[in-house]
């Protein structure tokens, strides 16, 4: 039976529903439309769908006869592409299609498989990843299968987040000033992806609280509560200027050198500080006193003894007839140093080693731990620059006591003057200084050594057997016996052990110096 419809330009014939039909199953059914989850008969109830609703809506009259051709003709188009899809590529994804993971994680491919006429192309599937692991951000993942010009597709959203909250590095506890602005309170935020966010924090004091509120770039959020506390527990500090203990000849007057406070939170308060106890006239030990007080009534004290002493007091001390005392210079040095501690270590002899700037701080504490006596000589042995005034001879000797303050924790005061107190070098610099030096140091609370035994390794003296017979030469059972030796000098390293030796098979005994120790001295001749 024929089809006839009414002439209508708004009507649409028989080959635009055809086009039509065929438009919806091309956009319904593409290769590249995920075609793989679409069935055959769904395909013939669209086609179905389709004739009867434009049969419908365009006024399109038509016979059963007709009707039944029309659905025949389109049902083998249906047939036709039901075909295709059926021999068609087919991917089919593991696991989600959409994955969420940490940015610490790594991606882990679930899997796929594909298949082409019941033939296994799994294999041949191209993975196109553009994952950044580590990065936060959105990513996609394409499966591609090639054959000819038809392109079969899928594809696997994975989302890397950061979901960790930030860090506020601050104690649950804080102890401030009474004073003290909340503003001035220091903490860092510190976020595992974003980094230091600090920046980024409100701060809010509330109730004796501090709420830090903050919140990374990926909105993960913190609140932390810090209780705050005000008082002030801490005493001021006092410091002296000069040293803690003053040495002045009998005759001498004395002169506050200076002294200043500080308290944690009232600043500078020097000039609330009390001092009590007067220096007097008379030989004898006298204590000057220093108090402070802070607004939170917190009191510290210190205390400076001033010693004054007769003038013959300073060549007192005890007199060890037939003591050997070893004392090393211009050290310490490795490969030299550590050798002579060794020896003196084997043989149970203590010495003293007046030590520069230079060497290891090692050294210096292995001195000092294993019982010997550190000693100052100089910080630069530059005769030009520590001879050319007091200030700068000062200032040479504060340097190596600094330095030896800060390994042992002790104050050295026994010292050797660069050449000794006889030198005649000094001279070139300046007229009388070793005069006034060698008061000087002994008003300062020093005590300085020369030597009696020089074992010449300085000079003159080149091989172990010269320092040998220089030093066991010189020996003398009626005295004591300063032998001047040097641990930066390979043959008085290598003497050491024999002149020991002798020492003990003749009689003598080892120690060291110390401030109880007679002075030996020379001479001064500037």
């Amino acid at each position: 039976m024929a089809v006839s419809s009414k002439k209508n330009n708004n009507k649409k014939s028989l080959q635009n529903i055809i086009d039509d039909t065929n438009k919806v199953l091309d956009d319904s059914f593409g290769i590249d439309n995920n075609v793989n989850d679409t069935t055959p008969k769904d395909k013939i109830d669209v086609v179905e769908d389709i004739i009867n609703e434009e049969v419908l809506s365009n006024n399109i009259s038509v016979s059963n006869t007709g009707k039944n051709k029309y659905i025949f003709i389109f049902g083998f188009l249906v047939l036709l592409i039901t075909l295709g899809y059926i021999l068609l590529p087919k991917i089919k994804l593991n696991g989600d299609k959409i994955i969420t993971i940490n940015y610490k994680q790594s991606y882990t491919e679930p899997g796929y498989k594909a298949s082409f006429i019941f033939k296994n192309i799994t294999n041949d599937i191209n993975v196109n990843d553009n994952l950044i692991d580590g990065k936060v951000g959105s990513y996609e993942v394409d499966y591609t299968y090639k054959i000819g010009f038809i392109t079969i597709k899928k594809n696997r959203i994975v989302n890397i987040i950061d979901d960790k909250e930030p860090e506020v590095v601050i104690g649950d506890d804080i102890t401030i000033c009474p004073n003290d602005d909340i503003s001035n309170i220091k903490y860092e935020v510190i976020d595992e992806y974003d980094g230091d966010i600090t920046s980024k924090a409100i701060s809010e004091y509330l109730d004796n609280k501090l709420i830090i509120t903050v919140s990374d770039n990926a909105n993960n959020k913190t609140v932390k509560e810090v209780n705050i506390k005000r008082e002030d527990l801490d005493k001021p500090v006092i410091k002296l200027k000069g040293d803690e203990t003053v040495y002045l000849r009998y005759g001498s007057k004395y002169y506050e050198p200076g002294y200043e406070a500080i308290d944690n939170c009232d600043g500078g308060i020097t000039d609330k500080v009390v001092i009590d106890g007067t220096v007097g006239n008379d030989v004898g030990t006298y204590k000057v006193n220093y108090s402070v007080s802070d607004e939170a009534g917190n009191i510290s004290e210190v205390t400076r003894t001033v010693i004054i002493r007769n003038n013959y007091l300073y060549n007192s001390g005890t007199i060890s007839n037939g003591t050997i005392y070893f004392t090393f210079d211009d050290g310490p040095s490795n490969g030299i140093t550590n050798v002579i501690l060794d020896i003196l270590k084997e043989e149970d002899v203590k010495a003293t080693f007046f030590v520069t700037c230079k060497g290891p701080d090692s050294l210096i504490k292995r001195m000092y731990d294993e019982g010997h006596t550190v000693a100052l000589h100089t910080a630069t042995h530059e005769y030009s620059y520590i001879y050319s005034s007091v200030n700068n001879y000062f200032d040479d000797l504060n340097k190596v006591s600094t330095r030896v303050k800060n390994i042992i924790d002790e104050d050295a005061k026994i010292i050797r003057f660069p050449g000794g107190s006889s030198n005649t070098i000094s001279r070139n610099y300046k007229s009388g200084i070793m005069s006034e030096l060698t008061w000087m140091v002994l008003d300062k609370g020093y005590r300085y050594f020369d030597w009696n035994v020089d074992s010449k390794d300085a000079g003159g003296a080149w091989t172990s057997g010269e320092v040998y017979n220089n030093v066991i030469n010189n020996l003398s059972k009626s005295r004591s016996n300063v032998v001047l030796m040097h641990d930066i000098k390979t043959a008085t390293r290598d003497a050491l052990r024999n002149i020991i030796k002798y020492g003990k098979d003749n009689g003598y005994s080892f120690d060291k110096l110390t401030m109880d120790t007679y002075m030996i001295r020379h001479g001064v001749n500037n």
